[in-house]
């Protein structure tokens, strides 16, 4: 190994074969968190569609959603590398570690985002395409470093990862229209108790890097459990919606309220005893509510 110096800061390079590196540079994309994108962005084709699946634009806007998602994430992470290096959770991945060099994941975010964007050029539309590099833009670009400034940063975070599943609607359709707004409006209500569940659980490990994620001036009080209840609460009435204009039907509303409500009472557990443990408790929650409610309107749909 040799030593280097990355944005001022001494950081340790590991010499490693072509495999491990490729390996390596892999890791920057967070494979689970950009399957999510691009399995929203399936959500939202299926639920805009008319007719027949065009299974080479779906297959094509499932592999650029991936791709574009991944330039951003690389790019978070680039940004962030220094941050990365103070956290017990974050030390280990391919920058902090130095497996891959910062040039390297620069050279490997371009490819990976010029590569999804000319996939989604050639298989779906110039607006889907164009909100998938403001998607781009304001994820790496404002929302990453808005992340030390405050809680305002998971307002802006949450408008990139609403996009999804407008992309996928506007890949099918065109165009938005209310319906489009209201898919994107339930994954982007639903990411306030999302990362802030994350912020609680995580809290000692951003406080190292200086992350200021939590609403209530960054407490994990009760004030911020009641702001997380709230967000919670609001999905009840729109996740309904797309059943209420006949997008879907009444087997997808039935499992929007049973998920609804069940993600709601584990906000009133963190109301009664605020702790991490009620908190990590949500955080699955989240984890699991997203893609069961988007397989059930898919379903219903089709």
């Amino acid at each position: 190994m040799k030593t280097g110096m990355n944005q001022g800061i001494v950081s340790t390079v590991v010499m490693t074969s072509p495999t491990t590196k490729l390996r390596a540079l892999t890791e920057l994309w967070k494979t689970r968190l950009s399957l999510v994108v691009a399995f929203s962005s399936v959500f939202g084709y299926v639920l805009g569609i008319s007719g027949s699946v065009n299974w080479q634009t779906l297959i094509l806007l499932f592999i650029g959603g991936f791709l574009v998602s991944g330039a951003a994430v690389t790019i978070n992470q680039v940004i962030e590398v220094k941050y990365d290096r103070l956290m017990d959770r974050t030390k280990n991945r391919p920058l902090p570690s130095g497996r891959v060099t910062v040039n390297e994941a620069w050279i490997f975010a371009a490819f990976s985002g010029l590569a999804g964007l000319l996939l989604l050029w050639i298989s779906t539309n110039p607006l889907t395409t164009l909100l998938s590099i403001i998607s781009l833009l304001i994820y790496s670009f404002i929302y990453t470093p808005l992340k030390r400034v405050g809680p305002v940063a998971v307002f802006v975070g949450a408008i990139p990862g609403a996009l999804p599943p407008l992309l996928g609607w506007t890949a099918a359709t065109g165009g938005i229209n209310y319906m489009a707004l209201i898919i994107f409006g339930i994954q982007f209500i639903w990411q306030f108790p999302h990362f802030w569940a994350i912020a609680w659980v995580a809290d000692d490990d951003y406080k190292k890097a200086g992350f200021k994620l939590l609403p209530s001036g960054g407490r994990k009080d009760i004030e911020t459990a009641y702001q997380i209840m709230i967000y919670t609460l609001f999905l009840l009435p729109i996740s309904l919606l797309p059943a209420r204009f006949g997008l879907t039907g009444i087997n997808s509303a039935f499992v929007a309220v049973v998920c609804g409500t069940l993600f709601l009472a584990q906000t009133f557990l963190l109301i009664i005893n605020p702790t991490r443990k009620s908190a990590l408790k949500i955080m699955f929650g989240s984890f699991i509510y997203l893609p069961v409610i988007q397989v059930a309107f898919m379903l219903d749909k089709i």
